[in-house]
């Protein structure tokens, strides 16, 4: 069972982006259910013969299910990473957004590991979400859809796996929103996970967090075009909205020395000010304008809204562990590997430490490693040389660095 179709070496090759139909409703936490549940997934490596060697990857924000190789038809892509088209080029067009960390010999060796990687709830690239068709009414569902939590992705992901015909992970890896989904799935189905691998993740969204986020979610909601978020067939979209959005999501993403090395303060087109409100005047403003424009071509403003809500809803302590932290986690049974990096503001090493220190406590196998990295939240997509030995030492591929 694998949808790659060629294999470069190093590279799990061509790709093509498979859907699975759930056959029933998934239940979720707001008290909804939702039927005729499709989701988008891709598969990287073989099955095992007893089918103990799968590892589930998760994805961010603003990801999708095609997370490794090259993808089978022309797309925008996901590779988000601070610098990303300086580092990809044209190449990174149909690049998968974990490319340099799935494939054979790397962090997630497509050599050993069944790879399954999937669009989340909510999601606009294949999976059910508000731009999908609601079988009740027949037209998208726009803001009608249901509020989507963490644990309802994750529930979601677990339905695709009987689908699949697999019971148990090996792993279950993903950064930012995605580590949020694979302790999720510690916490869960404890029974059912061996090792977690969460990358430049919390388990709450600290106050700074959740005020960016609402900020990029009021940018949306007061676009005049969102139009309550049934804006599908209007002919008319809220791009501004969403290009705000994704300027403020992006900043946060970064630190101020990764932004102060690429753009400092040198202007974009001109050896002096022009006296302008309207035009880029900084090369980091043009930067910004173009994340937007090239966003809002691939992604749909009503997903963002739903994820960035559920991350914010994300808190284990509260939902779990009536406030503690090491009561949430007292049932988890898988080794856990903890990776943060001393630049992300957005998802600091202190939360890792706390998830750390809690598990510890319990008694749980867990490890943290901190990466002094000077990209922010951004890292996570960045650093993979130095993630991969880690990575691989804690999943027994290699001895540790």
């Amino acid at each position: 069972m694998s949808s790659a179709s060629t294999r470069a070496a190093g590279s799990v090759g061509v790709v093509e982006t498979q859907y699975a139909d759930l056959p029933g409703p998934v239940h979720l936490d707001c008290g909804r259910e939702l039927s005729r549940v499709r989701v988008a997934y891709e598969t990287y490596g073989t099955l095992s013969a007893q089918r103990d060697n799968v590892l589930l990857v998760c994805h961010a924000l603003s990801g999708d299910a095609h997370a490794a190789g090259e993808s089978s038809g022309p797309r925008e892509s996901t590779r988000d990473g601070f610098g990303a088209e300086d580092r990809d080029g044209s190449a990174g067009k149909g690049l998968g957004w974990w490319d340099g960390m799935i494939g054979p010999g790397k962090a997630f060796d497509t050599d050993r590991f069944f790879v399954v990687s999937t669009n989340l709830l909510g999601g606009c690239a294949g999976t059910t979400g508000p731009s999908s068709i609601d079988p009740e009414t027949g037209r998208p569902f726009g803001a009608d859809f249901p509020v989507v939590t963490v644990a309802d992705m994750v529930r979601t992901e677990r339905a695709l796996l009987d689908v699949l015909g697999i019971e148990r992970l090996a792993a279950v890896a993903g950064g930012s929103l995605g580590g949020m989904q694979a302790l999720q799935w510690a916490v869960l189905y404890p029974d059912q996970v061996d090792a977690v691998v969460m990358i430049a993740s919390t388990h709450a969204l600290h106050p700074q967090g959740l005020s960016w986020n609402a900020i990029a979610r009021d940018s949306i909601m007061r676009d005049p075009d969102w139009q309550g978020g049934q804006y599908y067939g209007t002919g008319r979209k809220p791009d501004a909205g969403m290009g705000v959005a994704r300027m403020v999501g992006h900043v946060t993403y970064l630190s101020q020395a990764s932004m102060g090395d690429k753009f400092g303060r040198r202007l974009q087109s001109s050896d002096d000010v022009r006296y302008t409100i309207t035009d880029a005047e900084f090369q980091v403003e043009s930067y910004l304008r173009h994340q937007a424009e090239t966003f809002v071509r691939r992604f749909d403003a009503n997903t963002y809204l739903y994820t960035s809500r559920a991350l914010t809803y994300f808190d284990l302590a509260r939902q779990h562990g009536e406030g503690s932290l090491e009561r949430a986690l007292e049932h988890v049974r898988a080794r856990t590997l903890l990776i943060a990096f001393t630049s992300d503001w957005l998802y600091p090493p202190q939360a890792s430490q706390e998830i750390h220190d809690a598990l510890e406590s319990t008694g749980k196998p867990v490890e943290l490693h901190v990466i002094d990295a000077p990209y922010g939240h951004d890292c996570f997509l960045l650093e993979e040389a130095r993630q991969t030995p880690l990575i691989r030492a804690f999943l027994n591929l290699e001895e540790a660095p």
